[in-house]
């Protein structure tokens, strides 16, 4: 008797999980571009990798590569993207199983991720300064001491170690029904918004209702779970210690941090900058994400580093 209430129970709890994602993908819409300029599409490893490239072909090449979450995407830019294109030839894809890219069940990982870096920047710039957050920090810099694909990496808040790998957390997740629950609460905007004043910005004047609807309808899109299964279960994370990798780069290197940053703290940057011997630029009042709490002083002290470069 009491295995059949459980049963029952059982199945009525995964009928309604399944009621409630059904009704929650009623609610999303087509992904418009989050960047002003022209839309392509990099067709790699059977995925359709979706990019905006802006500014003139004939000025030298910015690759701009957005950290890695369950709502990330290349809206991370919108604020430097268009200034930067004035000066720049400027290309932003979303990785695959994010934004507006391809995203197939398949079990994304920090080897592919660095792959996609190497073969999108191989093909598609010449010699680029690479700008990149999070974890994306630590694909540029294994992509540029594989290969010298870039000029300059400036590295924001960068990672390679989110925590030990749960095989069974990525299971979870990437399940049907139950996963796409889980995926869900995970995903849902006030987690959007949590996320965000916690860890994301220091001041929630930073960020808008509008990016938090942009979030949580990129977080939402078909297959939305399946990389960020792997990320929260840490198999994005590349098996590499980021500060000798940081040392062994043949190019002028630049983290920057926001002093108040939570995830990825500032001592953090600090241990970094020393391993690799790089600058370290520290901007107050900011978190994770300095570019887009202080996007008119980021860029002016990037503008003066990439000066700087074209005239040695």
């Amino acid at each position: 008797m009491k295995l059949r209430r459980l049963a029952t129970a059982t199945a009525g709890g995964l009928g309604l999980a399944a009621l409630a994602n059904r009704t929650l993908a009623r609610q999303v819409e087509p992904l418009d571009p989050p960047l002003s300029g022209e839309q392509g599409t990099y067709h790699w490893r059977g995925f359709d990798v979706a990019y905006t490239e802006a500014g003139d072909p004939n000025d030298p090449d910015v690759l701009l590569l957005h950290g890695i979450h369950a709502a990330a995407s290349n809206k991370e830019f919108d604020k430097i993207f268009e200034q930067l294109s004035t000066q720049y030839h400027v290309l932003a894809p979303d990785f695959p199983g994010f934004g507006r890219s391809s995203r197939p069940p398949v079990e994304y990982s920090a080897s592919l991720y660095t792959a996609f870096v190497v073969d999108f920047a191989e093909d598609m710039t010449d010699d680029a300064i690479c700008l990149a957050s999070s974890l994306s920090g630590a694909y540029a810099t294994l992509a540029q001491n594989e290969t010298g694909a870039f000029s300059r990496l400036e590295l924001i808040c960068p990672t390679a170690d989110t925590g030990s790998r749960r095989s069974w957390l990525r299971a979870l997740f990437r399940a049907p029904v139950v996963g796409t629950a889980l995926f869900n609460a995970l995903a849902s905007k006030r987690s959007i918004r949590r996320f965000n004043e916690r860890d994301g910005y220091f001041s929630e004047a930073s960020y808008t209702e509008r990016d938090v609807e942009f979030e949580w309808q990129t977080a939402h899109q078909p297959g939305a779970r399946f990389a960020p299964a792997s990320f929260v279960a840490n198999y994005l994370d590349p098996d590499v210690d980021l500060g000798e990798e940081l040392a062994r780069a043949d190019v002028p290197v630049t983290l920057v941090w926001g002093r108040e940053a939570k995830v990825t703290p500032l001592e953090d940057g600090q241990k970094l900058a020393d391993q690799g011997d790089t600058r370290l630029i520290v901007f107050d009042e900011a978190r994770l994400l300095p570019h887009v709490e202080h996007p008119g002083p980021f860029l002016e002290v990037l503008f003066d580093e990439l000066t700087a470069l074209e005239q040695q």
